[in-house]
Parts: structure tokens; C-alpha cells; sequence
């Protein structure tokens, strides 16, 4: 089974935006760099999706020029797409790439746990691949419904639930690190 890792949306545009808070990051930030050194060394291909709003005046339009690698994730990818959808298939070509590569398991991993991560893993389990979403480097926000708050632990709690044994299998980075020893 050819194995693709997905990187989503881990942009510029993010730093940029108001509820974006460094010390918040937890562990994210080592969990997606070992992931992306991981797949290197394994020699997965790396994919990057960049999420895009045109014609918005905001961090995500491309004419702002955030639309890019955030620093400390520029590492080269085998493929970049850029999306305007939640998931990363829509409209993008990812899905024909993929195939074109042989790729039938995805590695997903990235920014919004529960809105682009979460939503491009349902669509992939539809599409037919097999998923593994690395919760540990995907990254959320807290966030507010109805006046109380929800934590980003909460979030990512959620996610696993519904995700697990639907669309996918929740992993973290040393599972997969033992997997790839092991093949």
C-alpha cells in the first residue's frame, strides 16, 4: 500500500490570524516535524495544501502573500495544492494526483483538527482510501457556541470520537515511526 502524507493548511496565514497564540501550540509543533521527518526518511511523499480565499483582503487571500509554507515547515513537497473548499479534494486535483502516484493510504496532519483535517479525512474515506489521522499533529483553536467554551482538547477529543473506525484509525507519530521500522 503506497502510503501519502497529507499537510494541511500549516501556512503563514495562520500566525496572522486574531485567536492565533504561539504559547497555545502544545506539542503540535514537534508532532508535525516529526511526522514530516518521518516521511522523509521512509521516503512518503509529502503533500502540501495551502487554503486559499480570493479576492477576501484577508490571510488567506493569495494576493496578501500568506498563502505559503509557515516558517519551520518549508521543507520541499512532492506536490502542492491549493484549495478553496474545507477539504483538500474539491476542485483542487489531489484526488487524481494521488491515484496517478499509486497512493491508496493517507497520513493526514495539519491545521483546524476538526474543520479542514477532520473534513478532507471524510471525504478520502469516501474517496476509498484507507486513513490514518495523526491527532497528535493536527492543531485547533478553543472556541465558543453559545456563550461556553470549548477547549482545543475538547475539540481533538471529538474528532478522534467520531472519526475513529469510520473514516479512520487514530495514530500518533511513534506508532507510525514503529509501523515504518517494522516494514
Amino acid at each position: 500500500m503506497t502510503t501519502a502524507l497529507l499537510v494541511i493548511d500549516v501556512q503563514a496565514s495562520f500566525p496572522a490570524r486574531p485567536y492565533w497564540d504561539a504559547t497555545r501550540l502544545g506539542d503540535w509543533p514537534e508532532a508535525q516535524r516529526a511526522l514530516i521527518d518521518l516521511a522523509r526518511v521512509a521516503g512518503i511523499p509529502m503533500v502540501r495544501i495551502i487554503h486559499t480565499e480570493p479576492g477576501s483582503q484577508g490571510a488567506f487571500d493569495p494576493e496578501i502573500g500568506l498563502t505559503r509554507a509557515m516558517e519551520g515547515f518549508e521543507d520541499p513537497a512532492d506536490a502542492t495544492f491549493y484549495k478553496t473548499a474545507h477539504n483538500a479534494f474539491t476542485d483542487t486535483g489531489l484526488d487524481r494526483w494521488l491515484r496517478g502516484q499509486g497512493v491508496s493510504r493517507l497520513w493526514i496532519s495539519g491545521i483546524r483538527t476538526e474543520q479542514c483535517c477532520e473534513t478532507t479525512t471524510r471525504v478520502a474515506s469516501d474517496l476509498g482510501y484507507t486513513v490514518d489521522f495523526v491527532s497528535e499533529a493536527t492543531l485547533t483553536f478553543a472556541m465558543q457556541r453559545g456563550g461556553q467554551d470549548v477547549s482545543a482538547s475538547d475539540i481533538r477529543e471529538r474528532t478522534e470520537l467520531v472519526l475513529d473506525g469510520r473514516f479512520a484509525r487514530i495514530v500518533d507519530v511513534q506508532a507510525l515511526r514503529e509501523e515504518v521500522a517494522a516494514a
